[in-house]
């Protein structure tokens, strides 16, 4: 509590030197030996990576070991860093995007974690010290809470002897907060006075949880209805046939400890009244009748059929999806069972899911100059 953006600071400070090596030698060992690594925090973890030479391996893993068991957290890095998010949470504190997302936060988890950005405030940062840093590090990392996806010219045996070494010292257990579950709250419609030259409106509606069996039903609801951009209802009628907004979609939103369906377009303000009219129209029309045979069947091989594209066509994003899979816990036969759990789908629970979620009065969130 007030000290929104420390996970952020935390994982920015990782790197920033490891064991008896300080913050300059570290990286420009990294660079020398073309080791890219990096983290980054979200809203329900702290992730990280690295990708080097298969020659490089070896020491690659010993720079992975300090920096996840000994980062140094120097106190002129940490300055630094400091400064650096400040700075940029200076300049994104006025742009309309984050306005909108802070309020739409508000209001969906008032109260809860969730209402609070990933990156903090000017104010949430400043408040934070390197002991905070520190404190949490030793809360968050351990092996309990650990998932690794490893991909590349590497032997299984060679892989667990790295593993182990590198992660076998962190302690057993984390003691991070425990976080409650929260039902976004829906039904609230806000406007936001901003002298600005286009308009932005985003609506919330219930979610679904990634376990939730009906969540594929929701999942290609969500991509006929907005997620697929080019081919969804939204983009053929505000986009293609009115010419009215720059770009509009819709996307599922799974949380640990949540999920909400959301939707939401950027206009001029002179047609973000009659964009917003249409999306909402389109939303309870697919609440009250679903998609259509047709739709559905286009949606499943368009799901399937980019699926491999997406995340599995290089090293990374393929050990990225092996993380995915068990931080959500959809079992090792995921990739080969993921098209049998689609085609399975059927148009009554498509329409069932759809009535479910979609027919709650959305919250609707605008900023731009006038009312929209």
């Amino acid at each position: 509590e007030g000290k929104a953006g420390l996970a952020t600071m935390l994982a920015a400070m990782m790197d920033e030197g490891a064991g008896d090596i300080d913050t300059a030698a570290l990286k420009a060992e990294l660079e020398e030996r073309g080791i890219d690594s990096g983290f980054s925090a979200g809203r329900d973890d702290i992730s990280g990576g690295m990708r080097m030479l298969a020659s490089e391996t070896g020491r690659a893993f010993e720079l992975l070991s300090m920096m996840i068991n000994q980062p140094r957290f120097e106190a002129d890095s940490f300055e630094r860093v400091k400064a650096a998010l400040i700075a940029s949470r200076e300049r994104s504190e006025t742009e309309p995007r984050t306005i909108l997302g802070r309020k739409l936060r508000s209001i969906l988890f008032d109260g809860h974690p969730y209402e609070r950005s990933t990156r903090g405030t000017v104010e949430s940062i400043s408040n934070v010290e390197r002991k905070d840093v520190i404190a949490q590090h030793k809360a968050l990392f351990a092996r309990d809470n650990l998932v690794l996806g490893v991909v590349g010219a590497i032997k299984p045996k060679e892989a667990a002897s790295l593993i182990d070494a590198a992660f076998g010292k962190l302690p057993e257990k984390p003691s991070a907060a425990t976080v409650p579950e929260v039902e976004p709250n829906i039904g609230e419609d806000v406007h936001i006075e901003f002298d600005s030259p286009q308009t932005i409106v985003t609506v919330a509606l219930p979610g679904i949880k990634r376990a939730n069996p009906e969540f594929f039903a929701a999942y290609l609801v969500n991509q006929i209805l907005g997620g697929g951009t080019f081919s969804s209802r939204l983009y053929d009628e505000i986009r293609e046939k009115r010419g009215l907004v720059y770009g509009v979609g819709s996307d599922l939103t799974t949380l640990d400890h949540s999920a909400y369906f959301s939707a939401g377009f950027a206009a001029a303000p002179e047609d973000a009244a009659e964009a917003k009219e249409i999306m909402l129209s389109e939303i309870t029309r697919m609440a009250e009748m679903g998609p259509t045979a047709e739709e559905l069947e286009s949606a499943k091989k368009y799901v399937i059929g980019s699926y491999a594209i997406n995340n599995l066509d290089t090293s990374s994003r393929i050990a990225d999806v092996l993380v995915g899979l068990q931080a959500a816990d959809l079992g090792s036969d995921y990739i080969n069972t993921r098209r049998e759990r689609i085609n399975s789908v059927t148009i009554e629970e498509t329409r069932e899911i759809a009535e479910k979620l979609l027919s709650a009065d959305p919250t609707v969130v605008t900023i731009g100059p006038g009312q929209s």
